[in-house]
């Protein structure tokens, strides 16, 4: 059978598919695919692996005609009609687990970035600025003792919370469902969204992106920040009104705030750019070779499985 792969990833995923006798084809060019090049490309594979940044809605579904899964590497799959695919017999699967850690250590270094002025002081040694030690110099601010919100408390969020523990911190949360087991674990304690805004040093995000929690963080609850508090973002970018956020920012409303997302992506409001106060990664959440790997294998595991006929390891 063919398998089509809209990107080159890591690890011997085409070998391994071709090992169990199918017909690789992959995008090889180094950038997004098109969405006529994916219709076209893909329209007589019978598996397909995307990439998160591939938008396959019902036009695309409509062009699989001989597709019986659509392996997502990433853990979300909002880039899916997932109930059109449904329709239409395709299975549907993504990596969830294998990127937690990698993902919760994004939030957890964006936090100490942006709280101990890390990129300022980089940029200043690398100007070769620096003449000696200075009682003032770079001043930022301790994680210690602080209050940590987590919006969001699945897998990455519990991840998370684990790691702000090991500096002594009060935990809250803000999320649809009760984690009973998590409270016990952690001592964390459930509040409201609002409460969650007014109290944290430092908020963390990490929930899907859907209709319900697009601009889920607006005027009003961003408004609700402190004045020394650090957004960080590890979710998607939707999920806060940015345009309102670099407001707060480039008044100093708030101390600073950490992006691994974007609610353009792949394009940057060109204002946040000019922010002192903000630290900016390239989506880099999954990005170790250990969890990008898995994520591939898991990708081929679950095609392999489908095209057997049995079900899928991963399903959504």
């Amino acid at each position: 059978m063919k398998v089509f792969i809209t990107r080159s990833l890591p690890g011997n995923v085409e070998k391994t598919l071709r090992e169990n006798g199918h017909t690789v084809v992959t995008f090889k060019n180094d950038r997004h695919i098109t969405k006529k090049e994916l219709i076209n490309y893909a329209r007589n594979a019978d598996a397909v692996i995307s990439l998160l940044t591939d938008i396959i809605d019902s036009e695309v579904i409509d062009n699989l005609k001989k597709c019986k899964i659509i392996a997502n590497y990433a853990a979300g799959y909002n880039n899916i009609d997932i109930n059109y695919a449904k329709q239409k017999n395709i299975i549907v699967t993504n990596t969830p687990d294998i990127l937690t850690n990698a993902t919760a250590d994004i939030a957890l270094t964006l936090a100490l970035t942006c709280s101990r002025r890390v990129i300022d002081g980089h940029d200043f040694v690398k100007k070769k600025k620096f003449k000696g030690w200075a009682p003032k110099l770079f001043l930022g601010l301790d994680i210690s003792d602080k209050t940590i919100g987590l919006i969001g408390a699945g897998r990455i969020g519990q991840a998370v919370a684990k790691r702000f523990k090991a500096f002594n911190t009060k935990i809250i949360y803000y999320n649809r469902s009760r984690k009973s087991d998590f409270e016990k674990k952690i001592g964390a304690k459930k509040v409201t969204l609002k409460k969650l805004m007014s109290d944290s040093d430092i908020i963390s995000i990490q929930i899907p992106s859907t209709n319900e929690t697009y601009h889920l963080l607006d005027k009003e609850h961003l408004s609700f920040l402190k004045p020394n508090a650090i957004l960080i973002n590890i979710a998607r970018g939707e999920v806060v009104d940015e345009k309102y956020l670099i407001q707060l920012l480039k008044k100093g409303k708030i101390h600073s705030a950490g992006f691994d997302v974007y609610e353009n992506e792949p394009n940057i409001n060109p204002e946040l750019l000019k922010l002192p106060n903000v630290v900016l990664l390239p989506h880099l959440g999954s990005a170790t070779i250990e969890t990008r790997t898995k994520m591939a294998l898991l990708c081929a595991e679950n095609v392999l499985r489908v095209l057997k006929g049995k079900s899928a390891t991963t399903p959504v």
